[in-house]
């Protein structure tokens, strides 16, 4: 109930905002008008931003699935401890801060850094590989920020599905491939949507991997609005934004959860 409350008051005071019009150092109108929405949706560099976080979010998502599910899947299937090793290795990394992981990254990927050294001794490159200030960096960095929480995530969804399923499978014939795709997946199936869903938000609303790797050159939308606020001190157009990301987040997400129930009949039926 408590975080409900939090939940409806934060957000009252965005919507609120986002319906006043800014009238300078911080100040709001007392009166409503939707000029704030209006300015955001005839002005190309918001929507452009909108676009871009949309864009970003979904690149992010759909590697960290094409690495987490199957990771999540050798590890739950693993025999001996070395899964609860690794799995411990998962649970450590993800307690690491998002600060921490995108300093590690960078040092990495530094012109003096051990990948561009190993790139240029074996003449892979001609000039150093940075992702400072691009957009393959800002996925990287939402990649990295979201594997470990994936990886937790589809692991307990994979050690639901029983081995028995699996075994049985193999005793009539199919490949082990096609006990992953035919088997496993179809199971594992709202949980991936579910999952994928969750690192889909949490890579909309990423902030700290997007402005220290973007370096303020990649203007998602979270780092628009953290500029309209604080340095601009547009409290009325900040909060527009805040409320598009919200609402644009939550009719994806209604769709998304919409289109699965109905796959879920079609296969049921």
């Amino acid at each position: 109930v408590i975080s409900l409350v939090l939940l409806i008051a934060s957000q009252f005071v965005f919507l609120k905002g986002s319906l006043q019009r800014d009238v300078g150092m911080g100040v709001l109108a007392p009166g409503l008008t939707l000029g704030n929405f209006r300015e955001i949706f005839t002005d190309p560099y918001f929507v452009s931003s909108l676009w871009l976080s949309f864009s970003v979010s979904t690149v992010a998502m759909v590697i960290t699935l094409l690495i987490a599910f199957p990771a999540a899947y050798v590890i739950a299937r693993m025999q001996g401890h070395l899964s609860i090793v690794l799995l411990a290795a998962v649970v450590v990394s993800s307690f690491l801060s998002i600060v921490v992981k995108v300093l590690g990254l960078l040092l990495i990927f530094s012109s003096s850094g051990p990948l561009n050294k190993t790139l240029f001794w074996l003449g892979a490159i001609t000039e150093p590989v940075t992702i400072v200030g691009n957009i393959p960096g800002v996925i990287l960095g939402l990649i990295y920020y979201t594997l470990g929480f994936a990886i937790l995530l589809f692991y307990s969804i994979v050690v639901t599905v029983p081995r028995s399923l699996e075994e049985a499978a193999e005793i009539h014939g199919a490949s082990r491939a096609g006990v992953f795709r035919q088997v496993v997946m179809p199971l594992c199936l709202p949980g991936i949507a579910a999952g994928a869903l969750m690192i889909f938000n949490v890579n909309m609303g990423g902030f700290s991997s997007t402005a220290l790797i973007g370096a303020g050159k990649i203007l998602t939308l979270p780092i628009v609005i953290q500029r309209t606020v604080i340095l601009e001190t547009n409290y009325g157009l900040g909060a527009a934004l805040a409320v598009l990301l919200l609402v644009v987040v939550l009719v994806i997400n209604a769709v998304s959860v919409l289109l699965l129930l109905r796959a879920r009949r079609g296969m049921i039926v």
